[in-house]
């Protein structure tokens, strides 16, 4: 039998070394590498442990295993996929393929921290080899499916940074790198991992392939000169064909170390996986099929075969703790990541489906597979008869010499594409006719003429195509070529069953039951909630709140309704869109059993990560307050963000802090008997740690007046729960004193400072606002000093009315020709630096100013009125003490004033003209229409 084998391929030997004397004049290398590709072949062949090779989403490779499977039974099948799969893949019976396998760690142990998190998936579709030995291992009783590659733990141990495109297979600038669209990013950042990486390594190669097969890309020659020739051939000459090829990709590849390394230590890997199984269950060889990649097929490694050396050592895998599910996939997602064409995973399950009809192989599908067609009776592998022994013999010399098999062009079916791409362009806004159908029909085979094929092939149909009907513009979102993707297939997208889904994702979808959704239905469903009238739907509210801050956009869409800080809910409107991002929903899934186990983990990471700051504490707090309800939370945060505060040298984040800090006091104020500790103490602090910071912010350049005038709200509007608790208002003084700021918008907030605390009075800040516009050396820089008096706002609202006076006196007083160039200055830093201010300032102005444009030219500004003499007011005399009676008749309002203010006083009676009455002389409108309102009736 030795003897037998070793005459297999003596005549496909002689040949090729003929040919490689004849083509380069002499033996030389290429007589090596012709020679080495038969030994690769007649190795592979004559192992004990039968080899199938396969390529990945390969038709011709799914239907060879199909037939080989019913044919040989084999009792064990070993499987080129990740070891730690294997428990998910009876999950695949509750999914509508195609799906991917997926191992998923978020928390990373032994890998460097930026490499989270980490993904790993196997895409598996119905038209792939996989898939028939996963459905045959598993629905066929007495067969174990043994799973032999390496862990996804080894796929980042053996893996160099910057070489996971290169382990995907893809190619980001290929040139059929397919679009960028939604379902082309079902898979992420993961890594993938496929059976049977089949694609020249050697550009120059695969240029020469495309160049002499008249092919666009390489999935075009594939389907071309593989798929086809190979999709009737018997089992013999499909294996030895595919070794073929393996072995002179194989041997033609650049010699980059590290692929090279770690494609031998796959196979190394493999081999010794399945000598130990063999060894510790005795399992007779020649009962077993290793399916694998042509590519790892051809292995030269000494750990090759059955009785190869055991010197391979399997490293331990690391402390990261990977879980592991089952997302869905499409063909567009398979294209890109492994860089195939776009439409070509279409096109390999049109092509698998036609030739299951037309061989009549049945395929194997698990049982209850979605999506597969029921039969009455239970199917059951039908034995065989047994395959001699001399069937390995040479069918690589008839292949090779046997001319290509031109087949016959198929009128109707191209007929039935030119039709039915016209009306899909129609409906996508194409104005195509009757006319651009012939047209398609006719350049389908001149193209295939022009390749030298009788029959045109999906993609010549689809270049006809884009040439007869796609002008110069694209009037909808899809062209041309996707049409003809959509209609050789379309884009299948995958779906996880309930039962497959981890247990998050069920919760989920039962919490949500009550909404009466199809919530694994892809596609926007539109959800309205009245929690007035059905209290019980609250409880989708808040999931729905937290899968909007957990999921990416577009999976919990509010249309109606919000979310806020002590209120709660009426009627609310959703978009969901759970099906769609079912991937998202899975990894969900691997961070914790229920959602808000997930959402408390997030918000502790977010407060406790290295860049954490004060504000995205106050940020994760509020939404702890809003989505978890959690006080012992809140408080953990709470004492955190005050430890970061505390920390802090640095004011950028203070208009953040003062904005998140009102809130939850008004909150805490209006719902708590008592405010938390941690609140106190962070005003507390705040106020102290402010104070310290605020002489160094007026003078530090990378300091904004908007960073100055937080702290400085902060300080004014915390002041008095400040010093309830214990601080000292000195501090704050000696800080402003000590404040020396240069900038202009900084001189002006420290000016509104002063003014708030009583070391500046109202007539002196308009003094130095007049002598700012009479110097002409400051005229420009006015602007500026008007944006430091508009953030004041933020500490000392108070001040309004004197900005509104600032600006008109400026456009009152200056001249065109200087007021003019600086104009666009102001309004451009008025709109950068105080847009969120702008409201105030102009509700004042509208306060001032006249309602109507007649009254504008009679209207004096308030500043520039002239009191009163007594004797002119309206109602009053001098010396008139009527205005006062009502306040001596009824006393004990002003004792309770002045006893709440904290004066002393008696009452005075011997004076003519008591004092009260000079203050109401000089404002009388207040009093005359108090009185005019207790007269009236």
């Amino acid at each position: 039998m030795s003897g037998t084998h070793e005459q297999t391929f003596e005549e496909l030997r002689g040949q090729l070394q003929e040919a490689a004397a004849t083509f380069s004049d002499g033996p030389d290398a290429l007589e090596g590498i012709l020679l080495g590709i038969v030994d690769d072949v007649d190795r592979a062949v004559r192992e004990p442990l039968e080899i199938f090779p396969v390529c990945h989403h390969s038709p011709a490779s799914a239907l060879a295993m199909a037939r080989r499977l019913r044919e040989k039974q084999p009792k064990v099948v070993y499987l080129e996929l990740c070891e730690d799969m294997a428990p998910l893949l009876t999950e695949l019976r509750n999914c509508r393929l195609p799906v991917a396998v997926q191992a998923f760690a978020t928390e990373v142990d032994g890998f460097p921290a930026d490499w989270s998190p980490l993904s790993v998936v196997a895409p598996i579709t119905e038209a792939s080899a996989e898939y028939q030995a996963i459905a045959y291992a598993l629905d066929t009783p007495g067969v174990e499916l043994v799973l032999v590659d390496r862990s996804s733990d080894h796929v980042f141990q053996w893996d160099a940074r910057g070489t996971h495109s290169a382990e995907a297979g893809a190619d980001p600038g290929a040139s059929d790198a397919p679009p960028a669209e939604e379902e082309a990013a079902l898979h992420g950042d993961a890594v993938g991992v496929e059976i049977g990486d089949l694609r020249p390594r050697f550009a120059e190669l695969e240029e020469h392939l495309l160049h002499h097969g008249r092919v666009r890309h390489w999935s075009e020659w594939w389907h071309q000169y593989v798929e086809l020739p190979l999709g009737d051939s018997d089992h013999d000459t499909y294996r030895q064909v595919m070794l073929l090829i393996g072995s002179l990709f194989r041997r033609l590849a650049p010699g980059d170390p590290h692929r090279v390394r770690v494609d031998e230590d796959r196979e190394r890997y493999m081999w010794t996986r399945m000598r130990e199984h063999l060894a510790a269950t005795g399992t007779d060889a020649a009962d077993c099929l290793y399916v694998c990649g042509a590519f790892h097929a051809a292995s030269r490694v000494a750990e090759f075969g059955v009785h190869g050396t055991d010197t391979f050592e399997i490293g331990p895998r690391s402390a990261t703790r990977w879980q592991h599910g089952l997302i869905p996939s499409s063909h567009a997602a398979i294209e890109t990541q492994f860089g195939l064409a776009s439409g070509s995973v279409s096109i390999a399950a049109t092509v698998w489906a036609k030739n299951v009809r037309r061989t009549r192989v049945e395929p194997f599908r698990l049982a209850g597979q979605a999506g597969a067609k029921t039969s009455k009776a239970k199917k059951t592998v039908v034995a065989a008869a047994p395959v001699p022994a001399a069937a390995n013999s040479d069918k690589l010399t008839g292949f090779l010499r046997r001319p290509p098999v031109l087949d016959r062009l198929d009128e109707t079916e191209l007929l039935g594409w030119s039709v039915e791409i016209v009306r899909a362009a129609r409906r996508n806004g194409y104005l195509a006719s009757t006319a651009d159908a012939i047209a398609v029909f006719e350049t389908s085979i001149l193209l295939a003429g022009m390749r030298d094929r009788a029959r045109p092939t999906p993609y010549d149909f689809q270049d006809a195509a884009v040439t007869c009907i796609e002008k110069d513009t694209v009037p909808g979102r899809r062209d041309v070529r996707r049409l003809v993707d959509i209609m050789m297939g379309g884009d299948r997208i995958g779906q996880v069953g309930y039962d497959a889904l981890p247990p998050l994702a069920r919760d989920v979808h039962d919490r949500l039951a009550p909404l009466n959704l199809k919530l694994q239905q892809r596609g926007v469903q539109r959800a309205l909630l009245d929690i007035s009238s059905q209290p019980q739907l609250e409880k989708c509210s808040d999931v729905l709140w937290m899968l909007r801050y957990l999921m990416p956009q577009g999976t919990a869409r509010p249309i109606m309704g919000e979310r806020r800080l002590g209120e709660r809910p009426i009627q609310e409107s959703w978009d969901l869109a759970l099906g769609t991002h079912q991937r998202a929903l899975i990894e969900l899934g691997y961070e914790g059993v229920s959602i808000e186990q997930v959402l408390e983990q997030r918000l502790r990471r977010t407060a406790y990560g290295p860049h954490a700051t004060t504000a995205t504490v106050l940020e994760a707090i509020e939404d702890a307050t809003l989505h978890l309800r959690s006080r012992r939370l809140t408080d953990e945060l709470g004492t955190r963000a005050l430890e970061v505060l505390s920390a802090e040298r640095s004011v950028d984040g203070a208009p953040e802090v003062l904005r998140r800090v009102r809130r939850l006091l008004a909150y805490y104020r209006t719902g708590e008997p008592v405010l938390p500790p941690w609140i106190e103490s962070f005003v507390k602090t705040g106020y102290a740690h402010y104070c310290t910071l605020l002489p160094t912010a007026f003078t530090d350049d990378d300091a904004t007046v908007r960073q100055v005038a937080a702290m400085l709200g902060f300080l004014f509007g915390m002041e008095s729960l400040a010093l309830s608790l214990g601080c000292d208002r000195t501090q704050l003084e000696l800080s402003v004193a000590q404040s020396h700021p240069q900038e202009p918008s900084k001189v002006a907030l420290l000016w509104a400072a002063q003014v708030q605390l009583g070391h500046l009075s109202r007539a002196d800040l308009r003094t130095r606002c007049d002598e700012l516009l009479d110097n002409p050396m400051v005229v420009p820089a006015y602007p500026r000093y008007l944006s430091g008096f508009v953030h004041a706002l933020e500490p000392v609202p108070g001040l309004a009315d004197l900005v509104v006076e600032a600006v008109s006196n400026a456009f009152g007083r200056l001249p065109d020709p200087v007021l003019l160039p600086w104009l666009p200055t102001l309004i451009s830093t008025l709109r950068s630096n105080g847009a969120e201010l702008a409201p105030l300032l102009i509700r004042e102005a509208g306060r001032i100013f006249p309602g109507r444009l007649g009254e504008l030219d009679a209207w004096v500004p308030p500043w520039r009125a002239q009191p009163l003499p007594d004797a002119a007011r309206p109602g009053g005399r001098a010396g008139d003490s009527r205005n006062v009676a009502l306040l001596a008749a009824h006393p004990a309002t002003c004792d309770a004033v002045a006893s709440l203010l904290g004066c002393d006083g008696t009452w005075q009676t011997a004076d003519p003209v008591p004092e009260g009455g000079q203050l109401i002389g000089r404002h009388p409108d207040t009093a005359v229409a108090l009185e005019s309102l207790l007269a009236t009736p």
